[in-house]
């Protein structure tokens, strides 16, 4: 089967690009035939057919007013990038499309492409875009559901996103352009989620499609687990913003006999590291962006990982890969977290946004080396027996036929 891979980053940035690559490399040892297509980034492997990319856009770092009114049409309608994914399907010809996170970049003009060739077309959904103009349910930092049944504006009157009228105002005008005038994403064949608590409040919030649940995975034969730490440590690895609770984690660790490691970067990185020095946590270290087997040695001296996100998390990948290198987790009761991170079994969960709570849970690992080594390997356990390659891979492929037979309908 010829597929086609569509991510706007196409490098190991962020959780949807890993999952993007990593199923990549799963369906090309199955024997298929497979490209990707996405942003021109300097990060990027050497793709055949970059040069039908689109180019990156980074929009915090737009700085004249021409480029951000290109940059808001694109989001809206992208003719640009219509026209080089058709050029691509000239020459590769692809059975079936894989969408992730195209949204904004790259924008869902690209799905009339799909309905002009009759591509099959699945889509795995890495956030709540379909539901909320700004992606991430969230309002001055706690979970936000005032877009439910399609009531968009209220992104506008909240001003959610970045508190700018202007910002918000352009997302508003795209979700409902894209949901209510062009019905752009009736356009999808088969709609994937990767947790259950995802596809539940989707469709709560009311998106109208037949969501299929598959959680991401891990291929083991690239994770060796070690139940044993070498280093008095806990581990947070990921991006470095608001929504990942790093203030209540820090609080927490106020007062714990232990270092804790916040490895990535993201925007709230100079004011963690500020209130770290102004608070004189000498237990808090940064070591900045991390991947491959750096990341992999990291996580494996530790005890144990922390994830204290305060929004509603999909199926995280930290969480997932510390399994697979046998170490528990300590993770928020939010969103899809609990559907990993068991009580007592894989690890402890704490209310979100509660750093006594949080510290309570901390110690509680700290204090027990033999009930770590039980969960890590609980963790271990989980990880090849539900996440694993081949368990993937045959719903996977139930999932693209389902997407085949639903496009062959359609004509």
């Amino acid at each position: 089967m010829k597929i086609l891979l569509i991510n706007k980053s196409l490098y190991p940035k962020g959780g949807d690009a890993v999952s993007t690559l990593t199923t990549g490399v799963l369906l090309v040892s199955k024997g298929h035939h497979v490209n990707y297509w996405g942003m021109n980034h300097p990060l990027n492997p050497d793709y055949p057919f970059k040069n039908y990319f689109v180019e990156n856009v980074d929009y915090h770092a737009l700085n004249s007013y021409k480029k951000k009114m290109m940059m808001a049409v694109n989001l809206l309608y992208s003719f640009k990038a219509k026209r080089k994914l058709e050029k691509l399907f000239k020459e590769f010809k692809p059975d079936i499309v894989h969408l992730n996170n195209f949204a904004h970049q790259i924008s869902p003009s690209i799905l009339h492409v799909l309905k002009k060739y009759d591509i099959p077309s699945v889509m795995t959904m890495r956030d709540y875009k379909l539901v909320c103009a700004p992606y991430n349910m969230l309002l001055n930092g706690k979970p936000c559901e005032k877009c439910k049944d399609g009531k968009y504006y209220q992104c506008l009157i909240n001003k959610c996103v970045q508190n700018s009228f202007s910002k918000s105002l352009l997302n508003t005008m795209e979700m409902y352009f894209h949901h209510n005038i062009l019905h752009l994403y009736d356009l999808i064949d088969t709609y994937i989620s990767p947790s259950i608590f995802l596809k539940a409040k989707c469709e709560e919030m009311g998106l109208k499609k037949q969501i299929e649940y598959l959680p991401n995975f891990v291929n083991l034969t690239e994770f060796t687990p070690q139940y044993k730490e070498e280093e008095n440590t806990i581990v947070y690895f990921g991006r470095l913003s608001n929504e990942k609770g790093l203030v209540t984690l820090i609080e927490a660790m106020k007062g714990i006999n232990a270092t804790l490691r916040l490895i990535g970067d993201g925007p709230s990185r100079n004011d963690l590291e500020a209130m770290v020095r102004s608070e004189k946590n000498n237990n808090v270290e940064f070591l900045g962006f991390k991947t491959g087997d750096e990341l992999k040695g990291l996580i494996r001296q530790s005890m144990f990982v922390v994830l204290p996100s305060e929004w509603y998390e999909n199926n995280p990948r930290t969480i997932i890969e510390a399994f697979a290198l046998g170490k528990p987790a300590i993770g928020a009761r939010i969103g899809g977290i609990p559907e990993l991170v068991k009580d007592n079994e894989t690890g402890l969960t704490f209310e979100p946004g509660n750093a006594d709570d949080l510290a309570e849970k901390i110690g509680i690992l700290l204090r027990d080396d033999e009930l770590r080594i039980r969960m890590g390997k609980n963790a271990r356990d989980f990880a090849e027996r539900e996440l694993n390659t081949e368990k993937h891979y045959q719903r996977l492929m139930e999932l693209y036929n389902m997407a085949i037979e639903k496009n062959a309908l359609r004509k």
